[in-house]
C-alpha cells in the first residue's frame, strides 16, 4: 500500500505542494489502522491521496481522488435510518455505514470544495457528504457534484439513491 500511495503522491504533486513523501511515509509507517483504511478506500475505487493538512491541525489529510465517485460505493442511501425507512426497493446499504466500515468519514462540504480546487471531480457522478444534524433530522441529506465549471451542493431525501451517486471519504493521519 505504501508503494502505491508513493507512486500516486509523486504523480500528483499539485495536490500537496506543502507535503513531502518522507513526512507522509513517516506518519503511515507502523500505522496499521490507517493503512488498512487506505487499502479499503483503494479497493473500493477511491484512489486515495494526500491533499494537505486537515484544516486547523497538523494531521495529513487523505481523500478519495478518483475522477468520479468510486464505482464500488454507489447506489446507496445516506444512512442506516434512511435505509430502515426504505420499505420498497431498498438499496444495498448506506453511505454512512460503508464509510464507517472503511474506517473513514464522509467528506464535509468544505473538504469537498478543497478537493475540487485540486482538479475536476464528479463531472458525471455525485457524492453524499456529511450532513448537518438539523437537515438530517428533517429527513434530508446533502450531496455535491461539479457541473458547468462550478461545484454545487444539493439536498435530497436521505432515503434516495441513484446509480451515479456514491460517497467520498477522508482520513486524517
Amino acid at each position: 500500500m505504501l508503494e502505491l500511495l508513493k507512486t500516486r503522491f509523486q504523480n500528483n504533486m499539485n495536490r500537496h505542494p506543502e507535503l513531502s513523501w518522507e513526512l507522509v511515509e513517516k506518519r503511515l509507517q507502523g500505522n496499521e489502522k490507517a493503512l488498512a483504511a487506505l487499502r479499503r478506500m483503494e479497493d473500493s475505487g477511491g484512489e486515495p491521496d494526500a491533499i494537505g493538512f486537515l484544516p486547523g491541525s497538523d494531521a495529513i489529510l487523505f481523500c478519495d481522488c478518483a475522477k468520479e465517485t468510486p464505482a464500488g460505493r454507489r447506489s446507496l442511501c445516506y444512512d442506516e435510518e434512511a435505509l430502515a425507512k426504505r420499505a420498497k426497493n431498498p438499496p444495498a446499504g448506506s453511505a454512512v455505514r460503508q464509510a464507517e466500515e472503511t474506517g473513514v468519514e464522509l467528506m464535509t462540504e468544505e473538504l469537498y470544495r478543497k478537493l475540487q480546487e485540486l482538479g475536476e471531480f464528479d463531472l458525471k457522478t455525485s457524492s453524499w457528504i456529511a450532513t448537518p444534524a438539523e437537515i438530517r433530522r428533517l429527513g434530508g441529506a446533502l450531496f455535491c457534484e461539479r457541473r458547468y465549471g462550478r461545484v454545487f451542493t444539493f439536498h435530497n431525501g436521505a432515503d434516495s439513491y441513484y446509480s451515479v451517486r456514491g460517497w467520498r471519504g477522508f482520513l486524517a493521519v
